[in-house]
């Protein structure tokens, strides 16, 4: 399946480029979230009559991406947790914990841009969560989950 990109997506390619993507992966997840459309000559003249809006909305969102991660520098929050003496979660911490974390600290995160490489956390400690802003702009923020005993 031929696609357009209307944004840079990662791994795949930059804003213009003509992609082939498996056809699951482009009707089910670029052409619905906006990230392509598909390569006919119609959607060909439209994208490039409104390349110059796609290229500046493409910009902002970097910009704001760039501003995000400058804010997020060097940032640390702390979760407490039910804890075992040795340490041991009765639960997990997710994404969604530390999203909602570091949002009621004041910085704009959603779930889908907490990236957790080895899974939840189930031990007391510090850990390095990387945030995934954009296609290319990443920040990583310290997590320390302290135990509560029940």
């Amino acid at each position: 399946m031929q696609l357009i990109l209307l944004q840079n997506v990662q791994n795949l390619g930059k804003l213009g480029d003509k992609v082939d993507v498996k056809p699951g992966y482009g009707r089910n997840f670029l052409v619905p979230q906006g990230k392509a459309a598909p390569a006919t000559a119609a959607n060909l003249a439209e994208f490039e009559a409104r390349r110059a809006e796609y290229e500046a909305k493409a910009k902002a969102l970097h910009a704001d991406a760039e501003a995000r991660q400058a804010k997020l520098e060097g940032a640390s929050i702390t979760i407490r947790a039910n804890a075992a003496t040795e340490g041991k979660l009765y639960g997990s911490i997710t994404t969604r914990d530390i999203a909602e974390e570091l949002t009621k600290a004041g910085y704009a995160v959603e779930k889908s841009e907490v990236i957790m490489g080895e899974g939840a956390i189930r031990r007391t400690g510090s850990y390095e969560v990387v945030i995934h802003l954009h296609a290319d702009i990443e920040s990583t923020v310290t997590v320390v989950v302290e135990g509560e005993t029940v």
